[in-house]
Protein backbone atom coordinates (compact mmCIF):
# COMPACT_ATOMS: atom_id res chain seq x y z
CA UNK A 1 0.00 0.00 0.00
CA UNK A 2 1.47 3.06 -1.28
CA UNK A 3 -0.19 6.53 0.31
CA UNK A 4 1.28 10.38 -0.55
CA UNK A 5 0.40 13.80 -0.05
CA UNK A 6 1.25 16.65 -1.36
CA UNK A 7 1.08 20.26 -0.23
CA UNK A 8 -0.64 22.75 -3.12
CA UNK A 9 0.91 25.74 -4.37
CA UNK A 10 0.55 29.26 -2.88
CA UNK A 11 -2.90 30.23 -4.59
CA UNK A 12 -4.65 27.01 -3.33
CA UNK A 13 -3.57 26.52 -0.01
CA UNK A 14 -6.34 28.52 1.80
CA UNK A 15 -8.50 26.25 -0.18
CA UNK A 16 -6.72 22.92 -0.54
CA UNK A 17 -5.47 21.09 2.05
CA UNK A 18 -3.33 18.70 0.12
CA UNK A 19 -3.18 16.26 -3.08
CA UNK A 20 -3.38 12.58 -2.11
CA UNK A 21 -2.65 9.23 -3.95
CA UNK A 22 -2.61 5.77 -3.08
CA UNK A 23 -1.43 2.50 -5.15
CA UNK A 24 -2.30 -1.04 -3.40
CA UNK A 25 -1.98 -4.06 -5.76
CA UNK A 26 -4.61 -6.24 -6.63
CA UNK A 27 -5.71 -8.98 -4.22
CA UNK A 28 -7.60 -11.65 -4.35
CA UNK A 29 -9.43 -11.93 -0.71
CA UNK A 30 -9.34 -7.89 -0.55
CA UNK A 31 -10.91 -6.55 2.72
CA UNK A 32 -13.62 -4.14 3.19
CA UNK A 33 -12.72 -0.72 4.41
CA UNK A 34 -14.10 0.92 6.39
CA UNK A 35 -13.92 5.16 5.88
CA UNK A 36 -14.72 7.25 8.92
CA UNK A 37 -15.53 11.28 8.42
CA UNK A 38 -13.16 13.47 8.33
CA UNK A 39 -14.66 16.86 7.71
CA UNK A 40 -13.58 17.40 4.78
CA UNK A 41 -15.01 17.07 0.59
CA UNK A 42 -12.76 15.34 -1.79
CA UNK A 43 -12.46 15.26 -5.58
CA UNK A 44 -11.44 11.93 -6.33
CA UNK A 45 -10.14 10.25 -9.85
CA UNK A 46 -9.87 6.52 -9.79
CA UNK A 47 -7.20 5.07 -12.15
CA UNK A 48 -7.04 1.99 -11.80
CA UNK A 49 -10.00 -1.18 -11.36
CA UNK A 50 -13.41 -0.10 -9.84
CA UNK A 51 -14.30 0.27 -6.35
CA UNK A 52 -17.54 -1.01 -5.05
CA UNK A 53 -19.16 1.72 -2.16
CA UNK A 54 -21.49 -0.44 0.02
CA UNK A 55 -25.18 0.99 0.78
CA UNK A 56 -26.01 -1.87 2.59
CA UNK A 57 -24.61 -5.21 4.05
CA UNK A 58 -24.53 -6.93 0.57
CA UNK A 59 -25.31 -4.43 -1.94
CA UNK A 60 -23.32 -1.84 -3.34
CA UNK A 61 -22.78 1.09 -6.31
CA UNK A 62 -19.59 1.08 -8.37
CA UNK A 63 -18.29 4.65 -7.27
CA UNK A 64 -18.05 7.14 -10.38
CA UNK A 65 -14.37 7.37 -12.35
CA UNK A 66 -14.30 11.03 -11.70
CA UNK A 67 -16.76 11.97 -8.63
CA UNK A 68 -16.80 14.66 -6.29
CA UNK A 69 -16.96 12.77 -2.10
CA UNK A 70 -19.22 15.25 -0.24
CA UNK A 71 -19.16 15.96 3.42
CA UNK A 72 -20.16 12.36 5.82
CA UNK A 73 -21.83 12.12 8.94
CA UNK A 74 -21.28 8.16 9.20
CA UNK A 75 -18.93 5.42 8.34
CA UNK A 76 -19.43 3.59 5.49
CA UNK A 77 -17.28 0.85 3.51
CA UNK A 78 -15.39 0.47 0.18
CA UNK A 79 -14.14 -2.71 -1.41
CA UNK A 80 -11.42 -2.45 -4.32
CA UNK A 81 -12.23 -4.72 -7.45
CA UNK A 82 -8.80 -4.95 -8.24
CA UNK A 83 -5.65 -2.37 -8.57
CA UNK A 84 -6.30 0.46 -6.60
CA UNK A 85 -5.01 3.90 -8.39
CA UNK A 86 -6.68 7.09 -6.81
CA UNK A 87 -5.87 10.83 -7.14
CA UNK A 88 -7.73 13.02 -5.46
CA UNK A 89 -7.93 16.35 -4.08
CA UNK A 90 -8.89 17.29 -0.11
CA UNK A 91 -10.39 20.63 0.24
CA UNK A 92 -10.85 22.21 3.56
CA UNK A 93 -14.30 22.65 5.02
CA UNK A 94 -15.22 25.78 2.87
CA UNK A 95 -12.95 25.46 0.06
CA UNK A 96 -14.54 23.29 -2.29
CA UNK A 97 -17.40 25.81 -1.86
CA UNK A 98 -15.84 28.59 -4.25
CA UNK A 99 -15.71 26.11 -7.15
CA UNK A 100 -19.41 24.93 -7.45
CA UNK A 101 -22.69 26.60 -7.44
CA UNK A 102 -24.43 23.53 -6.42
CA UNK A 103 -25.15 24.03 -2.62
CA UNK A 104 -23.07 21.76 -0.47
CA UNK A 105 -26.01 19.70 1.33
CA UNK A 106 -26.74 18.46 -1.75
CA UNK A 107 -23.56 16.81 -2.23
CA UNK A 108 -23.91 15.24 1.84
CA UNK A 109 -23.30 11.86 2.33
CA UNK A 110 -22.46 10.38 -1.28
CA UNK A 111 -20.72 10.12 -4.28
CA UNK A 112 -21.55 13.00 -7.12
CA UNK A 113 -19.80 12.30 -10.82
CA UNK A 114 -17.81 14.96 -11.53
CA UNK A 115 -19.66 15.63 -14.84
CA UNK A 116 -22.94 16.83 -12.89
CA UNK A 117 -20.90 19.68 -10.92
CA UNK A 118 -18.68 21.26 -13.80
CA UNK A 119 -20.43 19.63 -17.31
CA UNK A 120 -20.01 15.68 -19.20
CA UNK A 121 -17.71 17.93 -22.08
CA UNK A 122 -15.70 19.90 -19.15
CA UNK A 123 -15.48 16.46 -16.88
CA UNK A 124 -14.67 14.25 -20.04
CA UNK A 125 -11.62 16.60 -20.80
CA UNK A 126 -10.09 16.81 -17.93
CA UNK A 127 -10.46 13.11 -16.42
CA UNK A 128 -8.40 12.31 -20.09
CA UNK A 129 -6.13 14.72 -19.01
CA UNK A 130 -5.58 13.49 -15.86
CA UNK A 131 -5.32 9.35 -16.85
CA UNK A 132 -3.03 10.22 -19.24
CA UNK A 133 -0.62 12.05 -16.77
CA UNK A 134 2.77 10.51 -16.86
CA UNK A 135 2.87 11.04 -12.49
CA UNK A 136 1.70 12.69 -9.61
CA UNK A 137 3.56 16.18 -10.47
CA UNK A 138 1.84 16.47 -13.84
CA UNK A 139 -1.75 15.47 -12.16
CA UNK A 140 -1.01 18.45 -9.67
CA UNK A 141 -0.24 20.94 -12.62
CA UNK A 142 -3.43 19.87 -14.55
CA UNK A 143 -5.75 19.99 -11.55
CA UNK A 144 -4.30 23.19 -10.14
CA UNK A 145 -4.78 24.70 -13.59
CA UNK A 146 -8.36 23.71 -13.73
CA UNK A 147 -9.31 24.74 -10.09
CA UNK A 148 -7.77 28.31 -10.39
CA UNK A 149 -9.19 28.87 -13.88
CA UNK A 150 -12.74 28.01 -11.85
CA UNK A 151 -11.92 29.99 -9.19
CA UNK A 152 -14.50 33.22 -9.83
CA UNK A 153 -13.47 35.97 -7.73
CA UNK A 154 -16.64 37.15 -7.11
CA UNK A 155 -17.58 34.53 -5.31
CA UNK A 156 -16.40 34.65 -1.40
CA UNK A 157 -17.37 32.51 1.63
CA UNK A 158 -19.38 33.97 3.93
CA UNK A 159 -17.76 35.05 6.43
CA UNK A 160 -19.45 34.02 9.26
CA UNK A 161 -19.00 31.02 7.90
CA UNK A 162 -15.08 30.97 7.60
CA UNK A 163 -15.05 32.41 11.07
CA UNK A 164 -16.94 29.49 12.42
CA UNK A 165 -14.98 27.18 10.75
CA UNK A 166 -11.37 28.76 11.80
CA UNK A 167 -12.35 28.68 15.36
CA UNK A 168 -13.44 25.16 15.18
CA UNK A 169 -10.30 23.84 13.32
CA UNK A 170 -8.26 26.00 16.11
CA UNK A 171 -9.76 24.51 19.35
CA UNK A 172 -10.00 20.86 17.95
CA UNK A 173 -13.95 21.44 17.19
CA UNK A 174 -14.58 22.14 20.88
CA UNK A 175 -15.75 25.75 20.73
CA UNK A 176 -19.32 26.29 21.01
CA UNK A 177 -21.48 28.32 18.54
CA UNK A 178 -22.89 30.53 21.13
CA UNK A 179 -18.67 30.97 22.13
CA UNK A 180 -17.51 31.83 18.35
CA UNK A 181 -20.94 34.63 18.10
CA UNK A 182 -19.73 35.83 21.10
CA UNK A 183 -23.68 35.46 22.30
CA UNK A 184 -24.91 37.05 19.78
CA UNK A 185 -27.30 34.52 19.10
CA UNK A 186 -29.61 36.48 16.52
CA UNK A 187 -26.86 35.10 13.76
CA UNK A 188 -27.10 31.68 14.63
CA UNK A 189 -30.14 30.88 12.08
CA UNK A 190 -28.16 32.73 9.54
CA UNK A 191 -24.96 30.98 10.30
CA UNK A 192 -26.71 27.82 10.46
CA UNK A 193 -28.49 28.18 7.00
CA UNK A 194 -25.34 29.45 5.47
CA UNK A 195 -23.16 26.51 6.83
CA UNK A 196 -25.70 24.01 5.28
CA UNK A 197 -25.57 25.85 2.35
CA UNK A 198 -21.61 26.13 1.78
CA UNK A 199 -20.35 23.64 4.01
CA UNK A 200 -22.54 20.63 3.69
CA UNK A 201 -23.15 19.86 7.36
CA UNK A 202 -24.42 21.47 10.63
CA UNK A 203 -22.07 23.58 12.35
CA UNK A 204 -22.19 21.39 14.91
CA UNK A 205 -21.68 18.41 12.89
CA UNK A 206 -18.48 19.25 11.75
CA UNK A 207 -17.67 20.64 15.29
CA UNK A 208 -18.00 16.86 16.22
CA UNK A 209 -15.89 15.40 13.41
CA UNK A 210 -12.99 17.85 14.09
CA UNK A 211 -13.12 17.05 17.69
CA UNK A 212 -13.00 12.83 16.94
CA UNK A 213 -10.31 13.99 14.77
CA UNK A 214 -8.16 15.15 17.87
CA UNK A 215 -8.89 12.02 19.56
CA UNK A 216 -8.43 9.45 17.10
CA UNK A 217 -4.92 10.73 16.55
CA UNK A 218 -4.01 10.62 19.84
CA UNK A 219 -5.27 7.20 19.94
CA UNK A 220 -3.69 6.50 17.27
CA UNK A 221 -0.02 7.91 18.18
CA UNK A 222 -0.63 6.48 21.83
CA UNK A 223 -0.07 9.67 22.85
CA UNK A 224 -1.96 8.90 26.14
CA UNK A 225 -2.79 5.27 28.12
CA UNK A 226 -6.26 5.92 28.76
CA UNK A 227 -9.50 6.70 27.03
CA UNK A 228 -10.44 8.86 29.81
CA UNK A 229 -7.29 10.87 29.03
CA UNK A 230 -7.69 11.22 25.48
CA UNK A 231 -11.74 12.27 26.26
CA UNK A 232 -10.22 15.37 28.37
CA UNK A 233 -7.48 16.05 26.58
CA UNK A 234 -10.04 16.32 23.38
CA UNK A 235 -12.32 18.88 25.75
CA UNK A 236 -15.07 15.91 25.86
CA UNK A 237 -17.45 15.86 28.76
CA UNK A 238 -16.75 12.26 29.74
CA UNK A 239 -15.33 9.43 28.89
CA UNK A 240 -18.78 8.09 28.01
CA UNK A 241 -20.15 11.70 26.12
CA UNK A 242 -16.18 10.17 23.47
CA UNK A 243 -17.79 7.19 23.37
CA UNK A 244 -21.03 8.13 22.40
CA UNK A 245 -19.33 10.54 19.60
CA UNK A 246 -16.80 7.56 18.51
CA UNK A 247 -19.04 5.07 18.12
CA UNK A 248 -21.61 7.46 15.90
CA UNK A 249 -19.00 8.12 13.49
CA UNK A 250 -17.10 5.11 13.53
CA UNK A 251 -19.39 2.12 14.27
CA UNK A 252 -17.20 0.76 16.52
CA UNK A 253 -15.86 1.30 20.25
CA UNK A 254 -12.61 2.82 20.65
CA UNK A 255 -10.82 -0.10 21.81
CA UNK A 256 -12.32 -2.21 18.74
CA UNK A 257 -10.77 0.37 16.59
CA UNK A 258 -7.02 -0.28 16.57
CA UNK A 259 -6.29 -4.03 15.12
CA UNK A 260 -9.31 -4.02 13.21
CA UNK A 261 -8.44 -5.03 9.42
CA UNK A 262 -11.49 -3.23 8.12
CA UNK A 263 -10.03 -0.12 9.79
CA UNK A 264 -6.38 -0.45 7.76
CA UNK A 265 -7.14 2.32 5.55
CA UNK A 266 -8.85 4.81 7.75
CA UNK A 267 -5.65 4.41 10.01
CA UNK A 268 -3.63 4.79 7.39
CA UNK A 269 -5.49 8.57 6.56
CA UNK A 270 -5.89 9.22 10.23
CA UNK A 271 -1.41 8.81 10.44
Amino acid sequence: MNYQTFQPNSDLKSLVSCYWTLEVPAESNAQRQRIIPDGTIEMAFILGDDIKRYTFENEFIIQPRAMVLGQTIEPFYIEPTGYVNTFAIRFYPYGFANFVTMPLKDLANKETPMELLFGKKTTSKLEQKIIKATNSSERIEIIENFLLNKLNEKTTIDNIVKTTIDTLLATNGSASINTILKEDLSKRRQLERNFVKQIGVSPKQLGKVIRLQTALKMLLNKKTDTLTNIAYESEYFDQAHFIKDFKEFTGINPKDFLGNENMTLSILFYK
